[in-house]
């Protein structure tokens, strides 16, 4: 009976690797980079309804940003460590803004995020569109 014993906490460690907990580290805010300045892309989005932190959205009245789900770390978005505070600011020739975040955008890579039609707007014109080039960065 003893023999079991560590394999069964073997198999505990395995099934929480596989899984994606991590034992003793609470959630994994440690997979986001927090002020590691990146550079890449921005592009704008006005849904409404629920954001993947479980929160009502309107992207085209609400300062907020969808960033990729290569950052989302929970299987559960609403449970995400990034919907616990996390902001990015964004840079852009010469304007910065800070937005909260709320949604998840499935199609961004590692780069690219989605900001909501206001936030962009103060960085840009709307009829930009995509704007390559920006700084952005996670911030708490």
């Amino acid at each position: 009976m003893r023999a079991l014993r560590p394999a069964r906490y073997a198999a505990t460690i395995l099934a929480a690797a596989v899984t994606g907990i991590a034992l003793g580290a609470g959630p994994a805010a440690a997979g986001v980079p927090i002020g590691q300045p990146m550079s890449g892309k921005m592009t704008y989005y006005t849904d409404r309804g629920y954001g993947a932190c479980g929160t009502p959205i309107d992207a085209s009245s609400q300062d907020l940003v969808a960033v990729p789900a290569a950052w989302w770390t929970s299987a559960n978005p609403n449970n995400d460590p990034l919907c616990q505070g996390i902001s990015v600011e964004v840079s852009y020739n010469g304007r910065t803004v800070r937005v909260p975040v709320r949604d998840k955008c499935p199609s961004c890579d590692r780069t690219h995020i989605d900001l909501s039609q206001p936030a962009f707007a103060r960085l840009a014109p709307l009829d930009r569109g995509v704007i390559n080039g920006i700084t952005w960065k996670f911030v708490r």
